[in-house]
């Protein structure tokens, strides 16, 4: 498995280098100088032109991206040309927001969506199968932004139980450490912190979790059917085993290839598509960080924000594929 590994994370390379060099290109396919916008519709034709020149992005396109690489390959995620700091320094805090977010998403996805899965299964065709499923289906149809928007003006105005935006108390902020403001309280000493923090996660953490909560709980039904079908369940069956265990320690176990790999995609995904949910909740996240670096023509932030998120999409993948031999004995690495 150590050699896997090893070829695995050597994969990294090219795909990271295609990554960057589709982004790099696609960025500068958008309309706006970056110039233009640092000095604003004011400035002179001169003015912008020096700028741009400061900039470097007078230069070749190939002279750019080989800069770029070339910063890359010593740490260097270049310089937001909005705020003129190192994005390396900067996007940090974004990105564990963002991190803290996602797997709080996942946590409840993955309980309420594995759960709904195996029960549907185990009593399939009854109300609760039906009811689950269909609730499934409305969570991959409904948009992220309404939800989000109607779970703020329900729950946080109508009722006022939650907050709407933010990570934590804007009067009493956490004293970050790690980034990951549950860590943090706690690491802190900060028990009122931790749980105001939790208060602060629940609504953006719910509906991030939506869509897929309902492609988890389909795919573990659907896995958990076929492997209930099986000669050896069954047996287990006959034998007089009960049918919790039946479930819960040999089919779940069996059912679990594919739900670990919608598991690991969706993580992925949650990961990079934040951005929504981060806006409506204004939670100070790397979809929001991108998203304004768009707005600013900050290609270093663009291309440095994607590239990160893609070096974690992958190395997510790596994780189940490792995760497969764990599950599956039969599974071996060479």
């Amino acid at each position: 498995m150590f050699s896997y590994t090893v070829r695995r994370l050597g994969s990294l390379i090219p795909v990271l280098l295609g990554m960057a060099f589709i982004v790099f290109m696609m960025i500068r396919a958008i309309p706006g100088n970056p110039a233009q916008v640092i000095l604003g519709q004011q400035a002179t034709e001169e003015a912008v032109a020096a700028m741009t020149k400061q900039l470097g992005l007078d230069k070749p396109w190939f002279v750019q991206f080989w800069d770029y690489l070339a910063g890359l390959v010593q740490g260097d995620l270049g310089v937001s040309l909005k705020t003129n700091s190192p994005v390396s320094e900067e996007i940090g805090p974004y990105l564990m927001a963002t991190i803290e977010l996602a797997l709080i998403a996942m946590i409840i996805a993955v309980v309420i969506g594995v759960n709904a899965g195996i029960i549907s299964a185990w009593f399939q065709n009854s109300w609760f199968d039906y009811v689950a499923m269909v609730i499934a289906l409305v969570g991959l149809s409904m948009p992220i932004f309404w939800l989000g928007l109607m779970e703020q003006y329900i729950i946080s105005i109508q009722w006022d139980l939650l907050p709407t935006t933010g990570r934590d108390n804007i009067r009493d902020p956490v004293e970050a450490i790690t980034g990951l403001y549950l860590i943090d309280t706690l690491m802190n000493g900060r028990l009122d912190q931790f749980f105001e923090v939790i208060r602060h996660l629940i609504l953006p953490g719910l509906a991030l979790a939506t869509i897929p909560m309902a492609i988890i709980a389909r795919m573990t039904r659907s896995s958990m059917l076929e492997v209930m079908r099986s000669d050896f369940i069954r047996t287990a069956r006959a034998k007089g085993m009960k049918m919790f265990w039946v479930v819960y320690k040999h089919s779940l176990k069996n059912a679990l290839i594919p739900v670990v790999t919608v598991i690991g995609l969706q993580t992925g995904l949650l990961l990079g598509g934040a951005i929504l949910t981060e806006n409506i909740f204004g939670w100070p996240g790397i979809g929001t960080y991108i998203y304004d670096a768009i707005l600013s023509r900050d290609y270093p932030v663009i291309q440095s924000g994607i590239l990160v998120i893609a070096f974690l999409f992958v190395m997510i993948n790596l994780i189940v594929d490792l995760l497969y031999a764990a599950i599956d004995p039969r599974i071996k690495y060479k």
